[in-house]
C-alpha cells in the first residue's frame, strides 16, 4: 500500500488526509525520469490517532519525494546518483513503536525503515527479525553525546553531571558514559537510580547536592511529563540548571536542549531510504540518532539562574548538523 492509498483510506483526520493526498497526487505529475529516481514509500499503518510530529514528518517526506532531478538532494552525506543509477525501489516505512512491531512481525523482504522511535522503543523490539531484511532505524531523539556538547557550550567548566535514571536507562547511560570518556574533558557523572519514574524524591536528594548540571535523558523519566516536572521543580529549588532531552522540557523549565525538527528527521529518513536501496542484501541494521537541527533555550530560567548565555542562533550555528550532514 503506497502512502497515497493509505491516506485515501481515511486513517488520518479528513483535513490532514486531503492535504497529504493532494501532495501525493501532485507527485504523479512529475516526469517519468523523476519518478524513477524517487524512493517509493510503503507506509505501515500505526495507531489511528497520529501525533502532530508524525503528520509533519510525513508532509516533509512527501515534499522531498517531489524534488526534480536538477534540484540538490537533501541527504545525509550520500551520493544519490549512485543509488539512482541502481534503480529506485520501495521502502517500507513504520512510524513509532507500534507500527515498527507490526512491520517486523511480517518478516519483510523489502527494505524497512523504522522511524520516530525512542532508543528504549528500539531496544524493546523483537531481536530475531532485525537481520531478516535491510533495516534502518531513525531515532527521534538526539544522541546523549549532544547533551555533553550543549553543556560545554552553555556552561563551560561545569563538569559534574547529575543523572536520575531507572532500570531501563542502561543503554542511554552507557552511551553518555562512553561519550564522556571519549570527549576527554574530565566529565564526572553523578548517577542515582530511582525504583520508579514517579518516585524520584530520594534519588534527587542524593544527586542534586553533588551536581553542577542535571541532565534529562530521553528515558522513562525524560519522556514522562509528570516525572520531568518533578525533576525540574527539584532542580529549580536547588538552583541547578537542567539540560533537557527535547523541546518539551525546555518549555516546562529546563535551561536548554538540542532538538531535531520533523522536517530535519524527514530529510534524514529520505537519505536512509536511499542507502537501504543501495545495500546489496540483509545486513546489520543501520541505527542513527536524530541530527541536531536547533538549540532551544528558556530565557526565563537563564535569568533566574543569573546566566549570560549565547543566543539560540549562535548555539545552533555552532552545534547543529548542516542539512545533508551526518
Amino acid at each position: 500500500m503506497t502512502l497515497a492509498v493509505f491516506l485515501a483510506r481515511g486513517a488520518l483526520p479528513a483535513s490532514l488526509a486531503r492535504t497529504l493526498l493532494r501532495f501525493a497526487l501532485q507527485g504523479l505529475l512529475l516526469t517519468g525520469a523523476c519518478a524513477a529516481w524517487a524512493v517509493e514509500w510503503q507506509l505501515v499503518p500505526g495507531p489511528a490517532a497520529q501525533a502532530p510530529s508524525q503528520a509533519e514528518f510525513l508532509r516533509a517526506l512527501q515534499d522531498l519525494g517531489q524534488a526534480t532531478p536538477d534540484e540538490p538532494a537533501a541527504n545525509a552525506g550520500v551520493r544519490t546518483r549512485g543509488v539512482r543509477a541502481a534503480g529506485a525501489g520501495r521502502v517500507t516505512l513504520a512510524l513509532g513503536a507500534e507500527a515498527a512491531r507490526a512491520a517486523l512481525a511480517r518478516d519483510p523482504a523489502e527494505p524497512l525503515l523504522l522511524a520516530l522511535l525512542s532508543r528504549q522503543d528500539y531496544d524493546a523490539l523483537p531481536a530475531a527479525p532485525r537481520s531478516a531484511a535491510r533495516v534502518a532505524v531513525l531515532l527521534r531523539d538526539t544522541a546523549p553525546a549532544e547533551q555533553l556538547k550543549l553543556v560545554d557550550a552553555l556552561l563551560p567548566g561545569r563538569r559534574r553531571l547529575g543523572l536520575v535514571v531507572t532500570a531501563g536507562s542502561e543503554t542511554l547511560l552507557r552511551e553518555l558514559q562512553q561519550a564522556a570518556e571519549a570527549d576527554g574533558r574530565g566529565w564526572s557523572l553523578q548517577v542515582a537510580t530511582a525504583a520508579d519514574p514517579l518516585a524520584l524524591g530520594p534519588a534527587l536528594r542524593e544527586v542534586l547536592p553533588r551536581s553542577d548540571v542535571l541532565v534529562l535523558l530521553p528515558d522513562a523519566i525524560g519522556t514522562s511529563q509528570a516525572a520531568t516536572l518533578a525533576v525540574l521543580r527539584a532542580a529549580a529549588a536547588a538552583g541547578v540548571p537542567v539540560i533537557g532531552s527535547g523541546e518539551g522540557p525546555v518549555r516546562s523549565g529546563a535551561l536548554a536542549a538540542s532538538t531535531s525538527s520533523p522536517a530535519q528527521l524527514a530529510r534524514r529518513a529520505h537519505a536512509l531510504g536511499e542507502r537501504l536501496l543501495a545495500r546489496g542484501g540483509p545486513a546489520a541494521p543501520l541505527l542513527e540518532w536524530a541530527p541536531v537541527a536547533q538549540v532551544r533555550i528558556n530565557p526565563h530560567v537563564a535569568r533566574s539562574l543569573d546566566l549570560r548565555l549565547p543566543s539560540e542562533q549562535a548555539l545552533t550555528q555552532r552545534l547543529a548538523v548542516p542539512p545533508g550532514g551526518s
